[in-house]
């Protein structure tokens, strides 16, 4: 669960009255090692906590009207739309918003659109602070997947668990989460395709195409149920290097079926593979957004290109 800690710290809000600092936590991304989509349709998804992009909240207490400031390498993304979220939670809670006092600052360090989950990290984010303030008294997971379906039509819930429990696990829809203690990673990096995805538009997309030819994308759907599968034995044990490949090129084979890889998405792959890189797949709905790759264990990171290199966040094993 996420770690909600409380200080005394005072600000100055517009009006120069003081507050303080009452709760603050960051949520974090996610990212998936495998089962996106399918996960939609009650098979399982590996998924992992991304700790290094995140959307933190810190709420200061006073008698005023209710203020909000967005902060943080991401804030445009959030500023957008962050009022119309918060007035879907007030019409979900039957508040108004003069019900609501002191000061929320976001700090936004995930991009949205990017395959991150920073949905479900506002989601979460967002029904943690109406829990603090007395105001949400319900389930947190399946009020913050009420709020994400708003954004998706429909999520499996994965994004949420993970935001969530902040830990690794095997999801499947409508199980209890079975947590990830102990396992191994290989040499994994994600990297910003150049192009963003729309989480609702892949989703019905694939729905499109199941409704459209059945039986030919169940068996995607089985493939990358059997990713998944040999994933599970690859993250328990040290692996070859092969052995992921194979793994990880099954599951980027579901994109490139469900026609969710565009060009933008196969150029960023291409430069990887031409590079170094074993295997690339992508990570979330597809469409765009972010791309998991693949290096040799024993391959330089530093020794790539500095555009390159830069790009790429590096995964950290256990």
């Amino acid at each position: 669960m996420i770690l909600i800690s409380g200080r005394k710290m005072a600000i100055e809000n517009k009006n120069n009255s003081p507050s303080e600092l009452t709760f603050e936590y960051k949520v974090p991304g996610k990212w998936i090692l495998s089962g996106e989509h399918s996960v939609i349709r009650g098979s399982e998804a590996l998924v992992f906590p991304l700790t290094s992009r995140y959307l933190q909240f810190r709420y200061f207490k006073s008698h005023q009207d209710f203020t909000l400031s967005v902060g943080g390498q991401y804030k445009g993304d959030l500023e957008l739309f962050i009022w119309s979220v918060i007035e879907k939670y007030l019409n979900e809670l039957k508040m108004t918003r003069d019900q609501l006092k002191g000061h929320l600052d976001l700090q936004c360090e995930i991009q949205f659109g990017a395959g991150m989950g920073a949905s479900a990290t506002l989601a979460v984010g967002l029904s943690l602070f109406f829990y603090q303030l007395g105001y949400l008294k319900t389930d947190l997971f399946e009020f913050s997947k009420k709020i994400e379906d708003l954004f998706h039509g429909e999520s499996s819930g994965v994004d949420v668990a993970v935001a969530l429990n902040a830990k690794p696990l095997i999801f499947k829809r409508g199980n209890a989460n079975q947590f990830l203690t102990q396992y191994k990673l290989p040499k994994l990096c994600i990297s910003y395709s150049g192009v963003r995805g729309v989480t609702k538009d892949c989703v019905d997309k694939v729905k499109a195409l199941l409704q459209s030819d059945p039986e030919k994308y169940r068996m995607v759907d089985e493939k990358m149920s059997l990713s998944v599968q040999l994933l599970k034995k690859l993250i328990s044990e040290p692996s070859e290097d092969s052995l992921w490949v194979e793994a990880l090129t099954l599951a980027q084979s579901c994109f490139i079926d469900w026609e969710l890889v565009p060009y933008e998405a196969q150029k960023h792959i291409n430069s990887l593979n031409q590079a170094g890189a074993l295997s690339c797949k992508m990570t979330g709905s597809g469409g765009g957004g972010y791309i998991l790759s693949l290096w040799p264990s024993s391959f330089d990171l530093n020794t790539l290109d500095k555009n390159l290199r830069t790009q790429l966040i590096k995964i950290e094993s256990r």
